[in-house]
């Protein structure tokens, strides 16, 4: 408890202070330059939206004299120094209090122009995109080569090996990010649960330290072939909410690991200039279109919404997305299921229980969801960029029950008011066939005796749901005391639906508000432990101390409307005492 009090008390006191050390930083920035550079009133455009920016001196300051890369672009080598150590923390004290990167007047445009893409709607800060989110490729039409602000990447640029990296187009960067929560519920680990990724109520922890080697492809162009690609490495908590069946999963499924790791994107990507662009993108990658299907930096907020926390959240395969008009892209793709890996399918195990009625053969598949699925998605977006809308389905096949089989139908729609103003909504149906039934006691049977692919016997810990076939007023904590209804069929088709909406505020380029709201329909408990509908709402504030430091603290309150939900932990037999959880969280983004 002790640690949960110095890390709010340092959250606090790093917020309250930014601004007084973003102004003491620009005085000192602008302390000795020619009156102007600075004349005109107390404002710097990179913060306020509304705000007439300073306007520079014509001539370069003297050699020896102050210098300001926002200004003078050409002295930042000067600015910066020599050694790696002392340019990597000169670039943070660059950025701080910032809303962007000093902007170079030799690098190529960014984006395609107005006339020929669709306006780009948002900035970063403070928002985690600049292009509404829609997955499974680079952004057609707004991806340069060399393009992610890295201190790292600028520290080591006059390095041997950082011209070499740059001539390659290639560039390593990442962060860490530390977070903390404190909470109604009491039970450790697993109390807060369903709500994730604070899982564990009243701790502190390393959500996630997140390495990317990557190359981008330009998409801009549309006169050549260009290529990309990347890998991700993550290290912390979260390692349980990306983990895919088979590919170092014996760190959550055997062991139920607190920290681990995992590689959640290792993909190549093909660029095309087919009509507006055409990228092929084939690996492992993040599953479409959700609003948070993204690693931490790309999300509103720190703790995720149920309907992000129980969907698929990776494919291993290959993804087509054409852009047909500047305003129109189909997305197809080819994968082995969701969440699972490519070795799975077809593999084999021994079948404890032959000859019973859900798994009669001596062997079973181990991941029966491990098959041919197809991706099929439609994008369109208005010439001004205000709004967007995605309409999917993901990893569709016979939706037998899986790992992750879930078949995702659903469609993420997002509308810009103004430059303050924008709504992101999000609703999707998933279900998967042929779920044992928890209130049949032949099902429990054949589920605790071995006869199933995801029996403890294969699988100890986190393993795929079975479902309360009758529903929640039946459930009864049937998980727990074994309580069966008459009748009952052995399996059953698990059905969930979630409608989601943030609404967002950012009055600048350092803040952002949301007002997350979420109704969440699990009526079989297959997603998330126990039958029940859920509702919650959280405020959350995003505040930037520079474009590589980010705060995000939130306060949420979440209401099972049917059955007990928080406050347990289920997989340790404690069966949840309530039906309500109030929980404050923040992490702490870090960019390297």
């Amino acid at each position: 408890m002790k640690r949960l009090f110095l890390f709010g008390a340092l959250l606090l006191a790093v917020t309250a202070s930014s601004r007084s050390m973003a102004a003491d930083a620009w005085g000192a920035w602008t302390n000795g330059l020619p009156t102007a550079w600075v004349e005109g009133p107390a404002c710097d455009p990179y913060v306020d939206y509304n705000c007439a920016p300073r306007k520079p001196a014509p001539t370069v300051a003297k050699a020896g004299g102050p210098c300001d890369p926002y200004v003078n672009y050409s002295c930042l080598d000067a600015y910066l120094g020599d050694d790696v150590a002392t340019r990597f923390f000169r670039y943070y004290q660059l950025e701080w209090g910032k809303g962007v990167a000093p902007s170079d007047p030799k690098a190529p445009p960014g984006r395609r122009s107005d006339a020929d893409w669709p306006a780009t709607p948002q900035s970063s800060p403070p928002m985690p995109f600049t292009e509404w989110p829609y997955g499974g490729t680079e952004s057609i039409g707004v991806t340069r080569p060399n393009s992610v602000d890295s201190p790292l990447m600028v520290a080591i640029a006059n390095t041997q090996l950082g011209k070499a990296m740059n001539d390659a187009h290639v560039q390593v960067y990442g962060w860490v990010a530390p977070a903390g929560n404190i909470s109604s519920n009491t039970v450790r680990p697993g109390g807060n649960a369903p709500a994730a990724y604070d899982y564990t109520p009243n701790t502190v922890q390393l959500d996630q330290a997140v390495v990317y080697v990557e190359r981008l492809a330009d998409t801009v162009q549309k006169d050549h072939f260009d290529w990309g690609f990347r890998f991700s490495a993550l290290y912390g908590v979260d390692y349980r909410y990306t983990t895919a069946y088979g590919l170092f999963s014996n760190q959550l499924l055997n062991k139920n690991a607190v920290n681990g790791y995992d590689f959640p994107m290792v993909y190549t990507d093909l660029y095309f200039p087919v009509m507006q662009g055409l990228d092929i993108r084939l690996g492992r990658f993040i599953s479409i279109p959700d609003i948070e299907a993204q690693l931490a930096p790309n999300n509103y907020t720190y703790v995720h919404s149920l309907t992000y926390t129980f969907d698929n959240y990776t494919n291993t395969g290959i993804e087509a997305t054409l852009a047909v008009t500047k305003n129109w892209m189909i997305q197809t793709g080819l994968t082995v299921g969701s969440d699972t890996m490519p070795w799975n399918a077809g593999a084999r195990i021994t079948n404890l229980m032959p000859g019973n009625p859900l798994y009669p053969d001596a062997s079973m598949l181990k991941d029966p969801g491990a098959v041919p699925s197809v991706t099929l998605g439609v994008r369109w977006t208005s010439d001004d960029g205000k709004d967007d809308l995605n309409v999917v389905g993901d990893a569709l096949n016979g939706g037998q029950w899986g790992y992750n089989n879930l078949q995702w139908i659903g469609f993420t729609y997002y509308h810009k008011f103004n430059d303050y103003w924008h709504i992101a909504f999000e609703t999707w149906n998933i279900h998967e066939n042929g779920v044992p039934n928890l209130n049949n006691a032949t099902s429990q049977g054949i589920l605790a005796g071995g006869g199933t692919p995801f029996s403890p016997q294969f699988i100890p810990f986190n393993a795929p749901n079975a479902a309360v076939c009758s529903g929640p007023s039946s459930w009864n904590s049937a998980a727990a005391s074994a309580n069966t209804v008459a009748g009952s069929p052995l399996k059953c088709t698990s059905d969930t639906q979630t409608f989601l909406l943030y609404l967002n505020y950012s009055p600048n380029r350092l803040n952002n508000f949301s007002l997350r709201t979420e109704y969440f329909n699990d009526p079989q408990g297959q997603r998330t432990g126990v039958p029940n509908a859920y509702a919650d709402v959280a405020f959350s504030w995003q505040h930037w101390l520079s474009p590589q430091i980010e705060l995000r603290p939130e306060i949420a309150y979440y209401r099972a409307l049917d059955n007990p939900a928080f406050n347990g932990d289920l997989a340790a037999g404690i069966v949840p005492t309530r039906n309500w959880a109030v929980i404050a969280a923040s992490d702490i983004i870090v960019h390297f």
